[in-house]
């Protein structure tokens, strides 16, 4: 399984209109592209960075899937993510495989 997660660290004062968000539109909208079978949001829970950190996991079967995404969606769905919390959050991510599941 190829796992696609965006670590995002979020400014206290937007946390609860970013989680909002996240959970009503974003993550809907990327799993209708049908790139990806499951998800999962995590908050980290002794993060050293200042600010509130969550992760945002993504699976997909196959790395053609992701590749899909990759090509056809990721990039807009971060225009839209930088253009609704402009300056009050900083987003990494990383693309892992499963290991002997």
């Amino acid at each position: 399984m190829i796992v696609y997660n965006d670590t995002v660290i979020l400014d206290d004062t937007v946390e609860q209109e970013w989680l909002a968000w996240i959970k009503e539109v974003h993550i809907p909208a990327v799993m209708a592209t049908g790139c990806f079978s499951s998800y999962r949001l995590l908050t980290i829970i002794d993060s050293p960075n200042d600010g509130i950190t969550y992760c945002l996991q993504f699976n997909a079967d196959t790395i053609e899937q992701f590749q899909d995404y990759y090509r056809t969606h990721l990039f807009k769905f971060q225009e839209i993510h930088q253009q609704q919390f402009n300056e009050r959050f900083v987003l990494f991510n990383t693309l892992m495989k499963t290991v002997d599941e």
